[in-house]
């Protein structure tokens, strides 16, 4: 096909699309010109309802600790909250651990931000069985669970970039992705690293040359139910 003919052949394809939009505002014109009063006062009933119930569902994570980023003691702590909430995402840390800090940053933005699931951290050295059980081998470890059953693992810095410097989207696009947190970007993409630079701090923090690496820990991406 000549240059003149694919221009008239993408023509009318835009055309074509044109006129479909336009039918579909047609229709939705004439259906709404056919609404009465009651029909209004049904719509927003419908409204107020769903309002009410997002609030509802808002006012109950919340009592669950939801909305805020918490540290949970020990195991039994760790599966009452799994039992309670439907998606959670737990931060297996150490103190001595500097990208650890790093971790508690980010998930101190997300936990507010996203209402619909617990973010909790605990100290990998106090509950040895939970650390054999999901055979935890690299501080930090975020672990994602949906409905008691662990779904994914984030080990290290590897899937956030690489560096210690990842932006907070970075770490909410790969929440995103595992599904544990309601994500309205684009899943498919990561967001880009702000700046390429490597800066000697982190939130504030020094950097230090220590290894995230602790051989006492086990490494498995085996699922658990809980």
């Amino acid at each position: 096909m000549n240059p003149a003919g694919m221009q008239n052949a993408l023509e009318g394809q835009l055309l074509k699309a044109t006129q479909v939009v336009e039918q579909q505002l047609d229709a939705e014109i004439e259906r709404l010109d056919k609404f009465d009063e009651d029909d209004f006062e049904v719509l927003r009933q419908k409204r107020m309802d769903a309002l009410k119930k997002s609030q509802q569902q808002k006012q109950e994570w919340m009592s669950q600790g939801h909305g805020k980023y918490s540290e949970v003691a020990d195991e039994k702590e760790f599966f009452d909250a799994c039992k309670k909430s439907k998606k959670v995402v737990c931060h297996f840390y150490r103190d001595s651990t500097f990208r650890c800090k790093i971790v508690d940053k980010h998930l101190e933005i997300l936990a507010p931000k996203h209402l619909e699931t617990k973010f909790i951290k605990i100290d990998a050295e106090k509950c040895k069985f939970l650390v054999d059980r999901l055979r935890i081998v690299v501080l930090p470890t975020i672990c994602m669970a949906i409905e008691g059953k662990t779904q994914d693992y984030i080990v290290g810095f590897d899937d956030l970039g690489g560096k210690d410097e990842f932006p907070t989207e970075m770490l909410e696009w790969r929440l995103g992705r595992a599904n544990v947190i309601n994500y309205s970007g684009d899943l498919v993409t990561p967001p880009k690293i702000a700046s390429e630079k490597r800066d000697t701090s982190v939130f504030g923090f020094v950097k230090t040359n220590k290894t995230v690496k602790d051989t006492q820990f086990d490494d498995s991406s085996d699922e658990d139910d809980w």
